[in-house]
């Protein structure tokens, strides 16, 4: 049964001029090392491209978490990013990897699987998750 859906479209443009702040901590904060590394490493893609997916699956997920929630109050009263890290398989499938306060939220819901879509084409990043209790 599907208990929530969420998407999110990130501009990369608008994306880029947040990261390149100088004094801004938002990648450290928002991205796991190894979300970091791997945008680094990605050929094909700028770190720009691959980072403002992984964000706009993060916000995804979090919309997805939120209408499984159905109006009753957040499971956690502030999110850490680098709990919702986006992870990809051999294959260069998504997935998510939850961590600390998240993850023991995401754990009380049940048996939960998520399923994940991350895209970027041109100007735009775009990502969509469904929740569904197995």
């Amino acid at each position: 049964m599907i208990l929530g859906i969420g998407t999110d479209l990130v501009e990369i443009a608008a994306f880029r001029a947040q990261i390149e702040q100088v004094a801004s901590s938002f990648v450290s904060g928002t991205f796991t090392p190894g979300e970091r590394a791997l945008a680094e490493s990605r050929a094909g893609d700028t770190p720009e491209q691959h980072l403002a997916g992984r964000f706009a699956a993060k916000e995804a997920f979090l919309k997805a978490w939120s209408t499984a929630h159905g109006g009753s109050r957040p499971a956690v009263t502030a999110v850490d990013f680098r709990e919702i890290e986006v992870v990809s398989d051999a294959l260069g499938r998504p997935s998510f990897r939850l961590g600390g306060a998240v993850a023991r939220a995401f754990d009380r819901m049940g048996t939960l699987r998520t399923h994940l879509s991350i895209s970027h084409d041109g100007d735009f990043a775009i990502a969509f998750v469904i929740l569904e209790q197995i």
